[in-house]
């Protein structure tokens, strides 16, 4: 559970006092702010020549460099050396430099705060309280209000189901998301962005007459074949399952998408966490751990543990997402005659024989991205974000210069195969050298770049059509309902997340039933301790409020 800690609280603090707002009633801001609006508005387009209906990047173009931050400690790219970066700065004139995160971002962030000065860009997960931190504190400009300033155009291109997503109380739009999907348009392409999956080594499961993996006695069968003659295939020891974050994801709320738990009932927030399916679902566990059908591996484990066992295709079953493993799996497959790659199928159900209900793309999208108020170039900021939603920006810089990475063929732009052979074998010298594809993701569009992505293998199409086919159109809705920032719920819901991660393990391998039954009753009393309910009733205000902006 991410939380910001006191040092970035108290820069933030001391910024915001020293921004000198005054106080006013909601009804005057709305009024005075769209008076403001409008003038500048009119003014703006006139002093400036903007036009509504071109992209104003195009009035000037000469050279500028705007630090970015990208909060995302894995991130690895840089800006200049590969030929997309290259030709998008020599288009636009602009030039960018990385500032990634090293660890957690608020710790970062907190850094960056002492100095008084942020970088002109900033990227991070959209869950992040961050977000609003730099909000509330005034250190972030309203998108809206730089577009009617500088670039009109850019309403055209961030769309007005993000726009309207992301409009606070004040009325206006301070970050753009990536990957934000809408209902709508999960129906009409049949790309959801449904990435939970279950996973089996195609061959060993295949070796084992596809055992039924549904139900808790098919699943405990197939783990006990497994022990008994399938513990080592084809020389390697067989680890037999794993589940992606453990006890705060995999063995929770994904597991709880794969049992389709309902969200709510009869409009109010439903508590998962005590669904009689997923109780019976962690007691099937326990059972599989006391008759030595399963270690503690899956709970240990390192990274780079499971990174080692993935590599090799050691585990037999795992509760993972596909994006994790779609490149290795196009290597396994490659690279071996024995399919020994993975494959998605029906894991646990619930009693009801429900198919798993996953999560799909939702408005929130991924990251978000923001504009700081420490910037000395608001307008070639807010113009390069109104390039890079753009049509045009996001085939720059996912497909790269035509001619050189990408040409026209019956009349839709296609990577060369070139550039589709190495998306195939080596992605690391297709980010480095070209920078094309997802190397720049920070405002990427699924609507745009999806289109234009070569087709996958085998193995990786087999897992994305699976996890569309089970992805839960309407769920987008309930993802980020718990409380997050330093507020005395969010610091609640984050004792009572934190006490589960250390209270699943010895669920999982209570001695019986009735020492697992007293576990988890002692939870239920903690988390009411720590306030649970007031946790619900945040929940459901915050399902209400999201409703409400779906209904606009």
């Amino acid at each position: 559970m991410f939380m910001f800690r006191s040092p970035f609280i108290t820069a933030l603090l001391m910024m915001f006092m020293m921004s000198g707002l005054t106080a006013c009633s909601e009804s005057e801001q709305a009024e005075d702010k769209g008076a403001s609006r409008k003038v500048d508005f009119t003014g703006q387009i006139q002093s400036l020549n903007l036009n509504l209906e071109e992209p104003s990047w195009k009035l000037d173009t000469t050279p500028v460099n705007l630090t970015w931050f990208v909060g995302a400690e894995w991130y690895g790219h840089t800006w200049g050396e590969s030929l997309t970066s290259k030709y998008v700065t020599q288009k636009t004139g602009v030039n960018i430099e990385f500032e990634v995160s090293t660890g957690e971002p608020s710790e970062m962030l907190s850094r960056m705060l002492t100095t008084g000065s942020l970088p002109d860009l900033i990227t991070i997960g959209s869950w992040e309280s961050a977000v609003n931190k730099l909000r509330e504190s005034n250190l972030v400009y309203a998108l809206d209000e730089l577009a009617d300033q500088y670039d009109p155009y850019f309403y055209k291109v961030a769309g007005d189901g993000a726009l309207q997503w992301y409009r606070q109380e004040d009325g206006h739009t301070y970050v753009i998301p990536n990957d934000a999907y809408s209902p709508e348009q999960m129906r009409s392409t049949g790309l959801t962005g449904a990435n939970q999956t279950f996973l089996v080594r195609k061959d060993l499961y295949e070796s084992m007459d596809k055992p039924d993996l549904t139900t808790p006695k098919g699943f405990l069968n197939a783990l006990q074949l497994l022990k008994n003659q399938y513990s080592v295939y084809k020389g390697q020891l067989i680890s037999p399952f794993w589940a992606q974050g453990n006890a705060s994801y995999g063995m929770t709320e994904y597991l709880q998408n794969l049992l389709a738990i309902p969200h709510e009932q009869n409009g109010k927030v439903y508590d998962r966490m005590t669904d009689p399916d997923y109780i019976e679902w962690l007691k099937t566990f326990r059972i599989a751990y006391e008759q030595g059908l399963i270690n503690v591996d899956f709970l240990v484990d390192s990274s780079a543990q499971v990174q080692e066992k993935t590599n090799h295709a050691q585990y037999f079953m795992m509760i993972r997402e596909w994006t994790d493993i779609s490149d290795l799996n196009s290597k396994l497959e490659v690279l071996t005659n024995q399919s020994s790659y993975y494959i998605a199928v029906d894991g646990p159900r619930s009693s009801r024989g429900e198919s798993a209900k996953l999560f799909p793309g939702s408005m929130d999208g991924w990251m978000v991205t923001m504009i700081s108020k420490s910037t000395k170039n608001p307008e070639r900021a807010i113009r390069f974000l109104t390039y890079l939603a753009s049509e045009e920006g996001q085939r720059d810089l996912f497909l790269g210069k035509e001619g050189e990475t990408w040409a026209m063929k019956n009349g839709k732009p296609q990577l060369t195969a070139a550039m589709v052979q190495l998306h195939d074998t080596d992605r690391e010298r297709l980010e480095k050298e070209y920078g094309i594809m997802d190397t720049y993701w920070m405002l990427r569009n699924p609507a745009f770049v999806n289109k234009w992505r070569p087709e996958n293998a085998t193995s990786i199409k087999q897992m994305e059509e699976f996890a569309n086919q089970q992805a839960d159109l309407e769920s987008g809705i309930y993802k980020g309902l718990d409380p997050i920032g330093d507020s005395d719920i969010a610091l609640a819901w984050s004792r009572i997340s934190q006490n589960w991660e250390e209270v699943l393990p010895e669920l999982l391998t209570a001695k019986d039933e009735a020492a697992f039954d007293k576990i988890f009753e002692n939870f239920l009393i903690r988390r009411v301790n720590y306030g649970f309910n007031q946790v619900m009733e945040y929940r459901q205000a915050e399902l209400e409020l999201r409703k409400a902006k779906i209904a606009r």
